[in-house]
């Protein structure tokens, strides 16, 4: 009892952790709170950035622009109109008519390039030789550029020496004007379009079908399935949420389509959708209006008409889908 008493008062009882040890503990703590919850946050960030910098900022500013009277020359004088471009707009029959294009060479190009790519990625997912040269062989043209390859096809189409007049006429048909006719373009184009994204879809649906379970399609062939029967009833409903997405990247592609027609139909005079606009794009109007005509005002207004459609169809989509989870 005494010794204990004389080493608490001379000082020789034991201390607890120092000042600077609890503060470097504390410290070491709240760091490692940090780490586990901020850490997340820290590894999304630049995703976060680049979308605020080069997607949701452009958007705010083109709806911006869109409400005002701009010139390409003077970006910093504006002129406040309100909704005037929508109103001029939704009276110009330019956009009906290049709304009415955008939608028919989207139909064209995205029902048979989804169809030959369901058919391709069911050809390519069967054991074969060669599978994957073939698979590899399918993305070239997704990879190639869409100059070179509206330019081939230019060629290819021109009317006085292209080769597809020049088929056509070996089996006795008179030559297609293929730009200056109105349904000869769009299908010229759409050809275009199909060509560069077939490919590219059939890996999509090539590697969903690879994640179909094989006893699946054992199950249906002990029940007699056909490979007909094999495909529509076991494929096309395991990669059904694939060719919906499909549906809705190429929609967006339709609705964007620029490059194609602008290449396909540059005339001399740098005449953007035909002398008579017989497939001139709503991407091409943006154009047109922003970088011929200057109105930077109305290509906004044009550009925001394009996302709003965009979002119209995903509602659909979206109505669509849940009609038929209801009735299923």
């Amino acid at each position: 009892m005494a010794t204990s008493t004389t080493k608490a008062l001379t000082g020789d009882a034991p201390r607890g952790p120092a000042p600077d040890d609890r503060t470097a503990r504390r410290r070491g703590a709240l760091l490692h709170r940090l780490d586990i919850k901020g850490a997340p946050y820290v590894f999304v960030a630049p995703f976060f950035v680049v979308f605020a910098a080069f997607s949701f900022y452009p958007l705010v500013y083109t709806s911006w622009i869109s409400l005002h009277d701009v010139e390409l020359a003077t970006l910093d004088v504006m002129e406040w109109v309100a909704f005037d471009n929508y109103v001029e707009l939704w009276g110009d029959s330019r956009f009906w008519n290049a709304l009415q294009n955008t939608i028919t060479i989207g139909v064209i190009s995205t029902v048979p390039q989804l169809l030959m790519a369901l058919g391709l990625a069911h050809l390519l997912n069967y054991r074969m030789r060669a599978s994957l040269f073939f698979r590899v062989a399918s993305l070239v043209p997704y990879a190639t550029s869409v100059a070179a390859a509206a330019l081939v096809f230019t060629m290819i189409f021109e009317r006085d020496f292209g080769m597809i007049n020049w088929a056509l006429g070996a089996v006795g048909i008179d030559p297609v004007d293929w730009e200056a006719d109105k349904w000869p373009a769009q299908v010229a184009i759409s050809t275009i379009v199909i060509w560069r994204w077939t490919g590219y879809n059939a890996l999509l649906y090539l590697a969903a079908m690879q994640a179909i379970p094989a006893e699946r399609y054992e199950a249906a062939s002990l029940d007699g399935a056909s490979r007909w029967q094999q495909f529509t009833h076991v494929t096309v409903p395991g990669i059904r949420s694939t060719i919906v997405f499909t549906i809705v990247l190429s929609t967006i592609g339709a609705t964007q389509l620029f490059g194609e027609p602008l290449i396909f139909g540059q005339g001399p005079n740098g005449v953007s959708g035909g002398a008579d606009n017989q497939y001139q794009t709503l991407g091409l109007l943006l154009y047109e209006e922003g970088w011929k005509n200057y109105q930077m005002g109305r290509s906004a207004t044009v550009a925001w008409a394009m996302f709003l459609l965009l979002v119209l169809v995903f509602l659909v989509q979206r109505l669509v889908k849940r009609a038929r989870s209801r009735t299923s």
